[in-house]
């Protein structure tokens, strides 16, 4: 051990790295119920979805450790799954076998941009505001659709209410109050620095929506899409739910799609998950004091490489992309310093497959709470926005972007619309300097869609 992951060169020990990936995975485990929850919504088996989160999360977690050397963990990324389900399926209208395609071919970029230092370079060309501004917008609309999830948001001549308690209060109302408890339990243990407050969020809320049920406060109406909390079974060795997902990407038809729309849902997946997974990388690695004098990450490309095979076989596994958790901070923060951390994340990744039943029978007000609380952790990049007079040129477009994706219900019309009003509102201003020649080709590129979709 000591060898392969330089556990003594770190300053650490076997238990210690366990010790650390097993908080890791208990501060991440909340993707296993929320994944399919989200995915499902574009009409994938949620089953599979499971599974195969579970095994791109294997995946990844065994790359970064063995190739890397680094005690960060992976899963399908938060805002990403969103995008494939309710951006991409639902508002464009483009079948998830497409969107899983478009998410290999992501994956296949980023490695060749790993193997180079193409993925850095565009990074470093993105101005810093934009970047804070797209994991903001992402976390409010992540919070929607918690509040969604919830039922407590619903749809009303103000386009958007809360629901209404007593009415139906045995099926929605009801779910949306243990909703709201569950926010505030999560809230509290969080605060507490309770480790796997996530997760325990969701479990609770789960486990007061099970008492409700025994007590007649929860009835359900399968006829309706409420459904019992209580799962059938636990434990479940039956992988073949899987086929319905495995190697789906390759079954495609583009006629009802368009070229252009398949490179723009692409290219979309590209700059989101760039900035998700490189942002993640310096920010942990800083917090673990692992950046060198230069604020540089010296294992950054196979890290970024890690990212990028995982992506790819997620992609023909049946999964959203997986990205590097900020969650990894949790891990590190009870002294995980090596690939070991990551391995051992990865294995407990790999036992959840058995419990798959468990997890697939959490209904969706039970990880709402999860969604609000990641879209808050998300939210704390608006501190990081400098408010002043002259730094508005910045402030506004990434203002804009925010503001965008939640309600435009679209990650990708944020992206476009801080792009396009960046490179506009600096040019006007005279600031031409700001602007580098790649921000001018997407802001172009991002015109084009409006004038031609």
């Amino acid at each position: 051990m000591d060898k392969l992951f330089k556990l003594k060169e770190n300053n650490t020990s076997v238990r210690k790295e366990i010790a650390a990936g097993l908080t890791t995975f208990m501060t991440m485990a909340y993707i296993i119920a929320v994944n399919p929850s989200i995915l499902g919504d574009a009409g994938m088996n949620p089953h599979a979805v499971l599974i195969a989160t579970c095994l791109a999360s294997v995946i990844g977690c065994f790359c970064m450790g063995f190739m890397a050397n680094l005690p960060f963990a992976l899963s399908a990324g938060m805002g990403l799954n969103a995008f494939l389900a309710y951006t991409v399926v639902q508002g464009m209208g483009i079948s998830w076998h497409i969107a899983l395609l478009a998410v290999f071919f992501e994956g296949l970029i980023f490695i060749f941009m790993s193997l180079t230092s193409i993925r850095e370079a565009i990074f470093n060309a993105i101005p810093l505001p934009l970047k804070k501004g797209v994991s903001v917008g992402i976390g409010i609309f992540i919070a929607f659709i918690g509040l969604q999830n919830a039922g407590l948001a619903v749809d009303a001549s103000t386009l958007v209410t809360i629901v209404s308690f007593p009415e139906n209060f045995t099926t929605t109302g009801i779910c949306a109050l243990l909703a709201m408890v569950g926010f505030f339990v999560t809230a509290i243990l969080y605060i507490k620095n309770v480790k796997g407050s996530i997760l325990f969020g969701i479990i609770i809320t789960w486990g007061l929506g099970m008492l409700c049920q025994l007590v007649g406060l929860y009835v359900p109406d399968p006829e309706n899409g409420v459904y019992s909390l209580f799962p059938e079974h636990i434990i479940s060795l039956d992988f073949s739910s899987l086929g319905d997902t495995f190697g789906a990407c390759f079954h495609t038809n583009f006629h009802d799609v368009g070229i252009f729309n398949f490179i723009m849902v692409m290219f979309s997946f590209l700059f989101v998950d760039m900035f998700d997974t490189i942002g993640t990388l310096i920010g942990v690695s800083a917090k673990a004091k692992m950046l060198d004098e230069e604020g540089r990450l010296p294992a950054i490309r196979p890290a970024l490489l890690s990212d990028a095979i995982a992506t790819t076989c997620g992609a023909i596994l049946g999964t959203s992309t997986t990205s590097t958790y900020v969650e990894s901070s949790a891990g590190i923060a009870v002294g995980g310093r090596t690939g070991l951390t990551a391995v051992t994340t990865g294995c407990l990744f790999l036992l959840s497959c058995m419990f798959s039943p468990l997890f697939t029978a959490i209904p969706s007000f039970a990880t709402a709470p999860a969604l609000l609380m990641v879209g808050f952790l998300m939210f704390e990049g608006i501190k990081e926005l400098e408010f002043h007079q002259n730094n508005m040129t910045d402030t506004i477009p990434a203002y804009l972007c925010i503001i965008s994706m939640p309600l435009f219900y679209s990650i990708s019309e944020g992206i476009s619309i801080g792009v396009i009003s960046y490179v506009l509102i600096n040019l006007v201003c005279g600031k031409r300097s700001k602007i580098t020649p790649l921000m001018y080709i997407l802001a172009v590129l991002f015109i084009l869609k409006y004038v031609f979709l």
